[in-house]
């Protein structure tokens, strides 16, 4: 369980910096996450050919990790959205309350009771929201976007917690980022469409940075949480990622200097995410322990 969370906390460490990269790539959303998911499955690919563990599935799990690709990669394209129509903070600290949607789906899609203290500690995050930006018109798009953001990844969270045991972690990454990638090109022309981009290819800046994006802050960082998922629950990984937020906005605060436009209130909303993923880990470990007994 130990081994576990230190994965779970590196890997949320590295998702940390993906807020910043979303603003030093000039793609807009849409193209930014086709490209990121496009340079993960090649990177994927060659790594699990190379090793020989690429697992073959039957067609009703590919069907069904598909499905879970293309609500990784909806949460990746309202993620980024928010960022940019908004700014790294608000679109960080929106993904705070993906706690309290895994707190109500995980218990209906896995089929298990609900849990009063992680309903309780995923409200906490809610708070916390609330606490750190006041609701300004100027960013109200990028507000709904990471909420949609939040509820796209407490989804694709309890579903990867439900069929963990169907391969491996890179195995699963691969044909779900794959899904992902094949169904956001079908979407990409509709999209561009309503949202049209200056640019359709990266610049050689853009490149850099995909590939930080993609290979450190993606098949990384997702391996370690698929790994980290087949000992914790899907709601204590997603409350643990409530620390990417600080992470994410303490990068932000140096490199962007986005604390010039936040108020007292959002030392206390971080307090609070910060609080209640401690509260959730000493939960947890307590019960590992009477387990373990």
């Amino acid at each position: 369980m130990k081994i576990a969370l230190i994965k779970l906390h590196i890997a949320v460490f590295l998702a940390g910096f993906t807020g910043l990269l979303g603003v030093f790539i000039e793609l807009n959303e849409g193209l930014l996450v086709t490209y990121r998911i496009a340079i993960t499955v090649i990177a994927l690919l060659l790594i699990l050919l190379f090793t020989k563990q690429l697992q073959l599935l039957p067609a009703k799990n590919i069907l069904q990790l598909i499905g879970i690709g293309f609500l990784i990669a909806l949460h990746w394209v309202c993620f980024f959205g928010s960022i940019k129509y908004a700014n790294v903070s608000i679109g960080l600290v929106c993904f705070a309350s993906t706690g309290l949607f895994t707190a109500i789906f995980e218990p209906i899609i896995v089929k298990r009771k609900f849990v009063l203290s992680e309903l309780l500690l995923g409200l906490l995050s809610l708070l916390s929201i609330c606490l750190i930006f006041h609701f300004d018109i100027e960013y109200r798009t990028g507000i709904i976007l990471g909420i949609i953001s939040a509820i796209l990844a407490a989804l694709f969270s309890t579903f990867n917690k439900k069929y963990i045991h169907i391969a491996s972690p890179k195995t699963m990454m691969l044909y779900e980022l794959t899904g992902g990638l094949l169904i956001l090109l079908l979407c990409l022309p509709v999209y561009l469409k309503y949202f049209p981009a200056k640019y359709m290819f990266p610049t050689f800046s853009d490149i850099g940075w995909l590939l930080i994006l993609a290979l450190l802050c993606t098949v990384v960082a997702m391996d370690l949480m698929f790994q980290a998922l087949q000992k914790v629950s899907a709601f204590t990984q997603n409350l643990t990622l409530n620390l990417e937020p600080v992470y994410g906005i303490a990068l932000a605060f140096i490199v962007r200097h986005e604390n010039k436009y936040l108020s007292a209130s959002f030392y206390v909303g971080t307090g609070l995410i910060a609080l209640s993923v401690f509260i959730q880990m000493y939960i947890t470990t307590k019960k590992y322990k009477r387990k373990s007994e």
